[in-house]
């Protein structure tokens, strides 16, 4: 291509004209379409077809950890002290002019909207730590399992009183048998339920938990940790945990925990049934005109396994053990130790083993604490009421029993 036409379209080009092919090609004595391809060649971005290999940086294995404390507004010099605890060697000047850099250009930086496709994701999430006071004053505290499936927005949430690994599958459980299946991928965040931090690196793909790797693999669906303090990579379900909200207008309104259950499937059935602000579609409609089909079954009893075998627990400091987001008491004398529950043929009862000798029998309810008599007395004898005779600490129970619960 000759050099002197290419000048001459650029003059063109300079001032935003659209150059006279014919005209050109006459004036330098050449075919029309030579002045046509070298204008077209002039529109092209220059590419340098030997770019100069990129010099690593002693930050490259930390920028992803950089970025997360710079969201949560952590200074230069904390994240160069936190990162050279981690293994970082470098000085702390390079560390200050990265976060000065990723700062400016993160201010005009925007969040993309993602479209959705019908039966690919759902997106899973608690809500932790909710309190609310019944009609007599008392403290209920407990947390909200939220599942969504972002493309119909159909919802399932319920009331837990515990976040152990046990109630996430159950909860994902009774979420797959309320939405007619499961999908091909499942987004959670870094929680402690999911991520075996133990083996999690800071600057590296986190370590999925090998008893949720096994259960994501039997349910049939991929897993998928988000980065943390990144809220938007699954804002739907976020934005659920927002829309909970709604139960403070319950404060004072109910009486005990099984009313606090209705309340919360209450709102999950009128979350279901409100036209949704993204869709302006309601969801459980568009769910079952467009996304059901979509959601694969699971074989029945699938995932029995994870719920009603081998079943052990840890007793806790106030000589209780969790089964199915409720609490069931034993004697403080298994503090500490790794007991056994078994589920009787009925379904209606527990059964607590240590050493494989009964220990404990509790009837199954919803209340979140459960108290054997016996367990009360020796619980308070060992605590509050410790030095106390039997028939005191008796007394005391009778005198104060609605109050127990508080204690």
């Amino acid at each position: 291509m000759r050099q002197d036409i290419r000048e001459e379209v650029r003059k063109f080009m300079i001032e935003d004209i659209k150059p006279n092919f014919a005209a050109i090609a006459q004036q330098y004595n050449c075919d029309y379409r030579t002045v046509k391809r070298a204008y077209e060649e002039a529109q092209q971005p220059q590419v340098d077809h030997h770019p100069k290999p990129a010099r690593p940086s002693k930050l490259d294995p930390f920028k992803e950890k950089i970025s997360e404390k710079l969201e949560i507004g952590c200074s230069a010099m904390a994240i160069f002290k936190f990162i050279e605890k981690h293994g970082f060697t470098g000085k702390y000047s390079i560390v200050r002019d990265y976060c000065a850099k990723y700062k400016h250009h993160q201010v005009h930086k925007a969040t993309i909207r993602v479209e959705h496709t019908a039966g690919l994701s759902a997106q899973v999430d608690w809500k932790e730590e909710m309190t609310l006071y019944n009609n007599e004053g008392r403290s209920f505290t407990f947390n909200i399992f939220l599942y969504v499936l972002p493309y119909s927005k159909l919802k399932y949430i319920t009331l837990i009183f515990e976040r152990s690994q046990d109630t996430l599958f159950n909860c994902m459980d009774d979420a797959f048998d309320h939405t007619g299946g499961v999908p091909s991928e499942i987004w959670f965040d870094n929680m402690k339920q999911v991520v075996d931090h133990a083996k999690s690196d800071i600057g590296q793909r986190v370590v999925l938990n090998e008893r949720f790797k096994q259960f994501s693999k039997d349910a049939g669906y991929q897993p998928i940790v988000c980065r943390v303090f990144r809220p938007q990579t699954k804002g739907v379900v976020e934005a659920l945990a927002r829309t909970t909200e709604r139960l403070r207008v319950y404060n004072n309104e109910f009486s005990d925990e099984v009313d606090l259950i209705n309340i919360v499937d209450e709102l999950c059935y009128d979350l279901n049934h409100e036209v949704s602000q993204a869709t302006e579609q309601i969801p459980i409609y568009k769910w079952q005109d467009e996304e059901k089909e979509y959601l694969h079954q699971l074989p029945e009893h699938l995932l029995d396994p994870f719920f009603e075998e081998d079943i052990t627990r840890v007793v806790s400091k106030e000589s209780m053990v969790i089964f199915r987001k409720c609490k069931y008491s034993v004697d403080p004398r298994y503090i500490g130790r790794t007991v056994g529950i078994e589920l009787t043929d009925d379904e209606q009862h527990i059964q607590i083993y240590y050493n494989g000798e009964m220990i404990r029998a509790h009837v199954i309810s919803t209340r979140q604490f459960n108290y054997n008599d016996e367990d009360r007395v020796q619980i308070l004898g060992s605590d509050l009421l410790k030095g106390r005779s039997k028939e005191d600490i008796e007394a005391y129970i009778s005198e104060h029993l609605s109050e127990y619960d508080e204690v």
